[in-house]
């Protein structure tokens, strides 16, 4: 079943489109034939009004089962049996940007284990300008010269960026992969964060070739990068559900973790859910 059969089935409403993540990718879905995304926390409270289209993601001043941090943490360490950092972008209640990455690649890693940011991660972020929800995959690469005082912004080989670069080649499984998601509905940004970048809309994949161009043509001295997302409007956040939200957040994160094992040291494993155990039988 496809994004697209799924939409039919809805009938066509945009509005749709976090359930049909879920139909689609889903543990749920009695057809698939690969295992689905984790089941979200018993007793999961989130709310499509904490994604603030102009303040950002509401985190504080939240019980623990409303809170999307705690929600998708716990969720992450249920489906791959270890533990995850998270990140964030912001301050005080409300946050633009939250990452979640594997402790143990970041462990992995021999000059770089004291940061983040050489990690390939989950992320979910609201962008204000953009009018958008977004959340899948991001890869970082920082800055070339880092400026002093800021050592930890500086690019280091054993960041999961140089492993990206390395893999972005005709053919490549990295290039299915990519071009996959951009089938599946994801949109892919890439190039420098200050200028903007160069985003791909829903089946426009570019091509590894164009990627390696736009990311390698970034200035040193700006903060440049990869997303892989799915996008979501204010309309269609505020025609779900919370829980159907997390939902689509934890099939977005699982369709990308493909991509993540191509480019970090420490690949993630999924354990068998019940529901799995089911269709297997």
């Amino acid at each position: 079943m496809d994004s697209q059969t799924v939409r039919r089935r809805c009938g066509g409403a945009r509005a749709c489109l976090p359930v049909a993540l879920k139909q689609r990718f889903g543990a749920q879905c009695c057809v698939m034939s690969s295992p689905g995304p984790p089941p979200r926390p018993a007793g999961c409270r989130f709310r499509p009004q904490y994604l603030d289209f102009r303040k950002g993601i509401h985190v504080g001043n939240l019980e623990d089962d409303e809170r999307i941090t705690r929600i998708l943490k716990l969720a992450l360490e249920a489906r791959y049996g270890e533990s995850f950092v998270t990140e964030r972008y912001g301050r005080g209640v409300y946050w633009r940007w939250i990452g979640f990455l594997a402790r143990s690649n970041r462990e992995a890693k021999p000059l770089s284990s004291h940061v983040s940011f050489g990690c390939a991660k989950f992320f979910l972020s609201v962008e204000p300008e953009e009018a958008l929800f977004k959340c899948g995959l991001q890869v970082e690469r920082g800055i070339v010269a880092a400026p002093r005082g800021h050592c930890e912004w500086q690019l280091q080989k054993d960041w999961d960026w140089n492993r990206l670069i390395r893999g972005l080649r005709s053919s490549s499984a990295l290039d299915a992969g990519l071009r996959r998601l951009s089938r599946e509905g994801f949109h892919i940004l890439a190039g420098s964060w200050g200028s903007g970048g160069e985003a791909f809309g829903r089946a426009r994949y570019p091509g590894a070739a164009k990627l390696k161009q736009l990311l390698l043509a970034a200035p040193a001295d700006e903060w440049a990068g990869l997303q892989v997302y799915y996008p979501m409007t204010e309309a269609e956040v505020r025609a779900t559900t919370g829980p159907d939200l997390v939902d689509a957040m934890l099939a977005a994160f699982d369709e990308v973790a493909d991509v993540h094992n191509l480019l970090a040291d420490k690949e993630l494993f999924r354990k068998p859910s019940r529901t799995d155990t089911i269709l297997r039988k």
